[in-house]
Protein backbone atom coordinates (compact mmCIF):
# COMPACT_ATOMS: atom_id res chain seq x y z
CA UNK A 1 0.00 0.00 0.00
CA UNK A 2 3.13 2.25 0.69
CA UNK A 3 4.42 2.26 -3.12
CA UNK A 4 2.59 1.29 -5.80
CA UNK A 5 4.17 -1.96 -7.43
CA UNK A 6 5.32 -3.83 -4.12
CA UNK A 7 1.45 -5.29 -3.67
CA UNK A 8 2.27 -6.97 -7.26
CA UNK A 9 5.69 -7.74 -6.10
CA UNK A 10 4.09 -9.46 -2.67
CA UNK A 11 2.07 -11.34 -4.97
CA UNK A 12 4.64 -12.40 -7.64
CA UNK A 13 3.52 -10.48 -10.33
CA UNK A 14 7.20 -9.27 -11.09
CA UNK A 15 6.99 -7.81 -14.27
CA UNK A 16 3.70 -5.83 -13.48
CA UNK A 17 5.26 -4.57 -10.30
CA UNK A 18 8.36 -3.16 -11.39
CA UNK A 19 6.58 -1.20 -14.07
CA UNK A 20 4.31 0.33 -11.29
CA UNK A 21 7.34 1.08 -9.55
CA UNK A 22 8.78 2.27 -12.66
CA UNK A 23 5.61 4.69 -12.40
CA UNK A 24 5.44 5.92 -9.12
CA UNK A 25 8.95 7.16 -9.54
CA UNK A 26 8.76 8.91 -13.02
CA UNK A 27 5.83 10.58 -11.59
CA UNK A 28 6.88 11.46 -8.01
CA UNK A 29 10.31 13.44 -9.91
CA UNK A 30 8.57 14.89 -12.38
CA UNK A 31 5.96 16.13 -10.36
CA UNK A 32 8.13 16.97 -7.58
CA UNK A 33 6.09 15.13 -5.11
CA UNK A 34 8.86 14.15 -2.15
CA UNK A 35 9.42 18.10 -2.25
CA UNK A 36 5.81 19.06 -2.10
CA UNK A 37 4.88 16.51 0.27
CA UNK A 38 7.20 18.26 2.96
CA UNK A 39 6.89 21.44 2.27
CA UNK A 40 3.13 20.63 3.02
CA UNK A 41 3.44 18.57 6.33
CA UNK A 42 5.60 21.84 7.40
CA UNK A 43 2.51 23.95 6.47
CA UNK A 44 4.29 26.01 4.03
CA UNK A 45 1.33 25.42 1.93
CA UNK A 46 1.95 28.28 -0.69
CA UNK A 47 5.18 27.06 -1.61
CA UNK A 48 3.93 23.17 -2.13
CA UNK A 49 1.23 24.41 -4.67
CA UNK A 50 4.52 26.41 -6.51
CA UNK A 51 6.79 23.35 -6.59
CA UNK A 52 3.76 21.34 -7.57
CA UNK A 53 3.59 20.69 -11.48
CA UNK A 54 0.43 19.28 -11.58
CA UNK A 55 0.11 18.14 -14.98
CA UNK A 56 2.23 15.07 -13.57
CA UNK A 57 0.89 14.99 -9.94
CA UNK A 58 -2.84 13.84 -11.69
CA UNK A 59 -1.50 10.85 -12.79
CA UNK A 60 -0.82 9.90 -9.01
CA UNK A 61 -4.08 9.17 -7.83
CA UNK A 62 -4.82 6.83 -10.64
CA UNK A 63 -1.65 5.34 -10.43
CA UNK A 64 -1.99 4.52 -6.87
CA UNK A 65 -5.40 3.52 -6.85
CA UNK A 66 -5.43 1.55 -9.86
CA UNK A 67 -2.28 -0.93 -8.76
CA UNK A 68 -3.94 -1.30 -4.93
CA UNK A 69 -7.06 -2.58 -6.69
CA UNK A 70 -5.16 -4.07 -9.20
CA UNK A 71 -2.96 -6.22 -6.05
CA UNK A 72 -6.09 -6.26 -4.27
CA UNK A 73 -7.74 -8.27 -7.21
CA UNK A 74 -4.35 -10.62 -7.70
CA UNK A 75 -4.38 -11.45 -3.60
CA UNK A 76 -7.80 -13.02 -4.33
CA UNK A 77 -10.21 -9.86 -3.31
CA UNK A 78 -12.25 -8.43 -5.44
CA UNK A 79 -14.49 -11.69 -6.64
CA UNK A 80 -17.74 -9.54 -5.42
CA UNK A 81 -19.57 -7.70 -8.25
CA UNK A 82 -18.23 -4.38 -8.48
CA UNK A 83 -15.49 -4.08 -6.00
CA UNK A 84 -13.72 -2.02 -8.13
CA UNK A 85 -16.16 1.20 -7.40
CA UNK A 86 -14.48 2.50 -4.16
CA UNK A 87 -10.91 2.45 -5.96
CA UNK A 88 -12.33 4.13 -9.16
CA UNK A 89 -14.10 6.92 -6.91
CA UNK A 90 -11.19 7.25 -4.24
CA UNK A 91 -8.95 7.79 -7.62
CA UNK A 92 -11.78 10.09 -8.95
CA UNK A 93 -12.00 12.58 -6.44
CA UNK A 94 -8.35 12.65 -4.91
CA UNK A 95 -7.78 13.78 -8.51
CA UNK A 96 -10.35 16.49 -8.68
CA UNK A 97 -8.21 17.34 -5.13
CA UNK A 98 -5.03 17.74 -6.86
CA UNK A 99 -7.08 20.14 -9.69
CA UNK A 100 -8.82 22.23 -7.43
CA UNK A 101 -5.82 21.72 -4.39
CA UNK A 102 -4.17 25.70 -5.14
CA UNK A 103 -8.14 27.59 -5.07
CA UNK A 104 -10.11 25.60 -2.50
CA UNK A 105 -10.60 25.88 1.30
CA UNK A 106 -11.65 23.65 3.61
CA UNK A 107 -12.89 25.90 6.76
CA UNK A 108 -11.15 28.71 5.26
CA UNK A 109 -7.94 27.04 5.19
CA UNK A 110 -5.99 26.34 1.89
CA UNK A 111 -5.35 22.77 2.34
CA UNK A 112 -2.69 22.40 -0.90
CA UNK A 113 -1.76 19.53 -3.30
CA UNK A 114 -1.24 17.26 -0.69
CA UNK A 115 -4.06 17.84 2.49
CA UNK A 116 -7.25 18.43 -0.26
CA UNK A 117 -6.84 15.56 -1.64
CA UNK A 118 -6.46 12.98 1.20
CA UNK A 119 -9.27 14.48 2.44
CA UNK A 120 -10.65 13.62 -0.92
CA UNK A 121 -10.19 9.90 -0.23
CA UNK A 122 -12.88 9.77 2.09
CA UNK A 123 -15.90 11.40 0.05
CA UNK A 124 -14.85 8.99 -2.71
CA UNK A 125 -14.58 5.99 -0.35
CA UNK A 126 -17.98 6.74 1.04
CA UNK A 127 -19.74 7.24 -2.61
CA UNK A 128 -17.91 4.03 -3.80
CA UNK A 129 -19.35 1.57 -1.57
CA UNK A 130 -22.47 3.31 -1.24
CA UNK A 131 -22.99 2.56 -5.53
CA UNK A 132 -21.58 -1.02 -4.95
CA UNK A 133 -23.98 -1.27 -2.41
CA UNK A 134 -27.14 -0.04 -4.50
CA UNK A 135 -25.97 -1.83 -7.74
CA UNK A 136 -25.23 -5.15 -5.69
CA UNK A 137 -29.02 -4.74 -4.02
CA UNK A 138 -30.52 -3.83 -7.32
CA UNK A 139 -28.98 -6.99 -9.13
CA UNK A 140 -30.04 -9.80 -5.89
CA UNK A 141 -33.56 -7.95 -5.98
CA UNK A 142 -33.52 -8.69 -10.06
CA UNK A 143 -32.94 -12.42 -9.74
Amino acid sequence: MALPGFGQLLNGKYIKGIAFIFLEFLVNVQGNLNKVIFLSFHGEIEQAIQQADYQWIMFYPCLYFFSMWDAFKDAGGGKERYSFLPFVFMAYFMTVGVIYSSKLTLFGVLLGPVWLPIVSVIPGLTVGFLLKRILTKKLTNLS
